[in-house]
């Protein structure tokens, strides 16, 4: 893949050209089971073990969506804000409605936007690991876009994981299977 490709993806931090890409290499975190030095290990709550919490929140009336250096400063107070760690951001701002997708990666997992102004909307994805807490990302958003109505919906990622691999770190020999 050349250079310009891996730019275009986000990949090339020593590209220059974009401000929207920054790396951070801190990772302090230690797997419980294991002690390694990572951020991405699972967790448990009420009994349940999980690889991460993955929200999906709809923003509905929201304004400023067409603001690129607004988003970008958003997805950064909200990766602040759920304590992960930004390893970089890729955005890419749409003609002619001025809509944005991107993707702030972080060793936890990512957060990504979609939006369109038009309509004054944005769907987000926010999928945290380990001791982030994605959750403190919607205050964030709220104060950030003025949204007349917030939906999320939580799914806990990565239960099913324990279930077909016994508890195992291992791959499964078992054929995938959806339920």
């Amino acid at each position: 893949m050349s250079s310009d490709a891996l730019f275009q993806l986000g990949m090339d931090l020593d590209h220059g050209s974009s401000t929207a890409q920054t790396e951070e290499t801190q990772f302090q975190c230690l797997d419980p089971d294991e002690g390694e030095e990572r951020k991405d290990f699972f967790c448990e709550r009420d009994g349940v073990r999980y690889a991460g919490v993955h929200l999906l929140i709809d923003l509905l009336q929201a304004e400023r969506l067409d603001d690129l250096d607004h988003v970008e400063q958003v997805l950064r107070r909200c990766v602040e804000a759920s304590n992960a760690t930004l390893l970089h951001i890729h955005l890419h701002h749409f003609t002619p409605n001025g809509g944005i997708s991107g993707v702030a990666v972080l060793a936890e997992s990512h957060i990504s936007i979609h939006s369109w102004p038009e309509y004054g909307y944005a769907a987000l994805d926010v999928f945290m690991c380990g001791d982030a807490n994605p959750e403190a990302s919607i205050d964030v958003l709220k104060e950030a876009f003025s949204p007349r109505k917030v939906v999320v919906k939580t799914q806990l990622r990565g239960k099913e994981i324990y279930r077909w691999n016994g508890g195992s770190k291992r791959h499964s020999t078992t054929a995938s299977e959806s339920v």
